[in-house]
């Protein structure tokens, strides 16, 4: 009878055990409902285009210095961009030595030099940079990240020097062991001297002496969904919570990440806790974060790859969108035109994305007039109200619509505080 009872006893725990471990996996507080799917495993989707590294490494731009404080620039996907760019990219760079970069009067050095400038924004990590140009392997930077590099021939002396800027201030590596010749940065200077003339102003940003014409357009686009959103990025349907947020997100979490949809924005946020921390390999990072938009998401268009190092042993990697020649403003108000991760120890802690795609067609096209010179002046003299300006770049304005998404031409100034000022 003992036994009986003992065995009734143990059967009851085991189905309160199983009743209870049900509520608290299903039933959490503040939880809807549980996600399912008619598929009982994880599928992931692909749903943009994939990409190389080599596709994601370009300038934001190329200086061209002429002599005598005048200079041009040529933005990305520009005829006389593409030339220069393919000449730089078959010349070898070796023999580097490193320096403090106050030494030298860079401003100066612009003024008076002819030369060239190519710059990468908040800057590429050397072991990137390498799948791109012929930089030789030096343990003297090669856990660097470039900034900029800046060629010119030496005035009135037959030497050219190549100089590698660190991301880190004050910090710069000469190529002593360039494979350029003085005719060779001369020829390649030629190419802006029939080109829309820029000037330097406070040894910070260059402005156009005359106006520059963009293209206006409206393109037609596409919206992810959800679903496709949660495929793509391997969420199991059988363990994935959803939860509605008062401001009316979305979130879906299996656990350990989770996934964030701002339906008001369409942008989403993919987070991941679970990586550990440990030394920061910006090579490493960089290359991770190509193959994981390409494994999850894909792309759409053309983008630029810049890497920073992030406080709390993280690196971030932003990919800026490209439309023809301009960058896409992510702006406040509508999040688009940049992909953002996080990364430790080349994976990822954190995912941003819009969920807008463009396609092929165009309903509108027009061409605008972007101001230049005086009037130009004017505008960035009336809208940093004396605050410091340290860079000037036009830009594609990304405004939505029923009709699509319209791409406006503007100029945009960064201010020393970083805020950015639309024209």
């Amino acid at each position: 009878m003992k036994e009986r009872v003992k065995s009734l006893m143990l059967v009851a725990l085991v189905v309160c055990s199983l009743i209870q471990s049900y509520f608290l996996i299903y039933r959490l507080p503040g939880n809807e409902r549980v996600v399912r799917t008619e598929s009982d495993y994880v599928q992931t989707e692909i749903m943009g285009a994939q990409a190389k590294v080599e596709e994601v490494i370009f300038p934001q731009d190329i200086i061209v210095h002429l002599g005598d404080s005048k200079h041009t620039l040529f933005y990305p996907n520009t005829n006389f961009y593409k030339l220069i760019l393919s000449r730089l990219q078959g010349r070898q760079f070796d023999g580097f030595q490193r320096y403090t970069a106050t030494n030298l009067n860079w401003n100066t050095i612009r003024e008076q030099n002819e030369g060239i400038e190519l710059r990468f924004g908040r800057g590429v990590p050397v072991g990137v940079l390498q799948k791109v140009m012929q930089i030789s392997n030096d343990s003297i930077f090669e856990d660097e990240s470039i900034n900029r590099i800046l060629i010119y021939n030496v005035k009135n002396e037959d030497k050219v020097r190549v100089f590698f800027f660190s991301s880190q201030a004050g910090v710069i590596y000469e190529a002593t062991n360039a494979d350029l010749t003085v005719q060779d940065v001369h020829q390649q200077i030629n190419f802006g001297k029939a080109w829309t003339p820029y000037r330097l102003v406070n040894g910070m940003y260059y402005i156009p002496e005359k106006n520059i014409d963009a293209l206006d357009l409206v393109v037609q686009t596409g919206t992810y969904t959800s679903d496709q959103m949660q495929r793509s990025l391997s969420f199991d349907p059988s363990i994935t919570r959803y939860i509605q947020e008062r401001n009316g997100s979305e979130i879906y979490t299996d656990i350990k990440r989770s996934l964030q949809f701002r339906q008001h924005q369409n942008w989403i946020s993919y987070t991941d806790p679970s990586r550990r921390a440990g030394s920061i390999s910006l090579n490493k990072d960089a290359l991770s974060a190509v193959d994981f938009v390409n494994q999850y998401g894909g792309w759409n268009g053309t983008y630029r790859m810049e890497v920073t190092e992030e406080s709390d042993q993280q690196s971030r990697v932003l990919f800026q969108q490209y439309y023809d020649w301009l960058p896409i403003l992510d702006l406040p108000g509508f999040r688009y035109g940049t992909m953002r991760l996080d990364m430790r120890q080349g994976a990822p802690t954190s995912y941003e994305r819009s969920l807008i795609y463009t396609k092929d067609e165009k309903s509108e096209k027009r061409i605008r007039v972007l101001p230049g010179g005086e009037v130009l002046n004017r505008q960035i003299a009336d809208k940093a109200k004396g605050q410091e300006v340290s860079a000037l770049y036009p830009a594609y304005q990304p405004i939505y619509s029923e009709k699509g998404l319209r791409l406006k031409p503007v100029w945009v100034i960064l201010l020393g505080s970083g805020e950015r000022i639309v024209l």
